[in-house]
């Protein structure tokens, strides 16, 4: 193993170890809190990654911390790493987190992640609780700050005698007013780009007046929620993945209107449309002769009609858009119309939309991206319907001190001190909407201005 600090090989018998798995795009702010906290917490801070350069990248010279290679395939490497930690946070793959929930179960070691329960992890909570183990999930941004805030301020209706009847929560990384003015998407990947092409896929469920209700894929963004943010503007939302499994979560039974979803500035979700119905989002097959592909070729072979035809008229007639219309405006901008070569060998629909926007949707060095969260709330306190509106907007310094990579690594740090500290008792695969773990997070995520403010 490669490390910055080969004196902090030798780690002392009281001297708590962090292992942080992951040293990619959300791991800056994350890696930056724990080195900060490590000297008057007596910590060790281990950065692995499968580059050995973002892992020393993301230490720099720290006198805490040390960089190693990991990759999880690797099973014998990986158990040996995952033997010297106290705690594993994990920043890889969701997919990969089981995987290491597994380790981690059978050398007695804490999780923490940012990334939905899957069903594989939520099958171990009986085992970990038997082992004394805290496998802490969804302790990230959307899901993570979302739960903690949600949770605050329906335990506090609750506390006062109050009833809620709905609740509706959107959040969307986006980018600053101020970063690139031109792109009429108001968008950047700001979060793994793979799984902003593949989002949404699947059916989405929700409650509304009591009824439950269902969205699929072909609909997802046609169905957009119009949600209005005091002082930044009018967005839209679109529902995400299982809302029903919520109610529990919250305990609110007898709630009538249930609905999170992903927030997107005004105008995307028709563009986005225009490519989920022409099936560019496709992953289930791969394209043919990819590697002389322009970007209008790959336009192109979703459309009906003659060669000779312009891709752009061909849109215009089978989504009635006109010439001049947002939706093809974007997605020239985009670069979808010109004869730029794709750069790729092979790939699906969804790898090559995927490394098509990565050319304009990149963020550069001096671009901010901007976090905006939003509640809403209807609640019946003493006869009367109240409404409660709480929003958060977090702005990022450049490209690589992200507010993405704040909201959803600093929730995570802050967990595992609490923890560490003996502060948090919850044990078992749990996510953070005990008062133990969301009162101090949110309290201290005041101090690096991440808090929603109610209207």
């Amino acid at each position: 193993m490669d490390s910055i600090n080969p004196a902090l090989s030798v780690i002392l018998p009281h001297m708590k170890t962090i292992l942080v798995l992951g040293a990619g795009r959300s791991s800056s702010s994350l890696i930056s809190y724990l080195l900060a906290q490590a000297a008057p917490n007596n910590w060790q801070v281990i950065v692995g990654d499968f580059s050995i350069d973002a892992a020393r990248a993301k230490v720099g010279d720290s006198q805490h911390g040390k960089a190693i290679v990991f990759d999880i395939q690797e099973a014998e490497l990986s158990k040996k790493t995952i033997t010297t930690a106290d705690v594993v946070i994990s920043l890889l793959p969701p997919h990969f987190h089981v995987v290491v929930a597994r380790y981690c179960l059978a050398l007695g070691k804490h999780l923490i992640t940012a990334s939905y329960v899957s069903d594989d992890m939520k099958a171990l909570d009986e085992e970990a609780r038997k082992n004394d183990l805290l496998f802490l999930n969804e302790c990230g941004l959307d899901p993570g700050i979302d739960h903690m805030s949600a949770m605050q301020l329906i335990d506090r209706v609750r506390s006062e005698g109050g009833i809620i009847r709905s609740f509706e929560s959107f959040t969307g990384g986006l980018i600053a007013p101020e970063t690139d003015p031109e792109n009429p998407w108001r968008y950047k990947f700001t979060w793994n780009p793979r799984n902003v092409v593949m989002a949404g896929q699947g059916t989405a469920k929700f409650l509304e007046e009591g009824q439950v209700k269902y969205t699929p894929y072909q609909q997802l963004f046609k169905r957009i929620a119009h949600v209005t943010v005091p002082g930044y503007g009018a967005y839209e939302g679109y529902a995400n993945r299982d809302s029903l499994k919520y109610i529990d979560t919250y305990s609110l039974d007898g709630i009538e209107t249930m609905l999170r979803g992903t927030l997107r500035n005004y105008g995307f979700c028709p563009t986005w449309d225009v490519l989920v119905q022409l099936g560019c989002c496709d992953d289930t097959y791969k394209m043919e002769h990819v590697s002389r592909m322009t970007h209008r070729d790959f336009l192109n072979a979703f459309l009906e009609g003659s060669r000779t035809e312009a891709p752009e008229d061909k849109l215009m007639r089978v989504f009635n858009l006109a010439k001049d219309s947002p939706e093809l405006n974007r997605l020239n901008w985009s670069g979808f119309f010109s004869d730029e070569p794709v750069g790729l060998k092979e790939g699906t629909p969804a790898q090559i939309l995927e490394h098509i926007l990565n050319k304009r949707w990149t963020l550069q060095s001096t671009d901010k991206d901007m976090i905006v969260m939003i509640h809403r709330f209807k609640i019946e306190l003493q006869g009367k319907v109240k409404t409660i509106q709480a929003s958060l907007v977090a702005k990022g310094d450049d490209a690589t001190h992200t507010a993405m990579a704040k909201t959803v690594g600093l929730p995570m740090g802050i967990a595992a001190k609490l923890f560490l500290q003996g502060k948090i008792s919850s044990r078992g695969v749990q996510i953070p909407t005990k008062k133990e773990i969301y009162e101090p997070v949110l309290e201290e995520l005041k101090k690096f201005d991440v808090v929603l403010f109610e209207h």
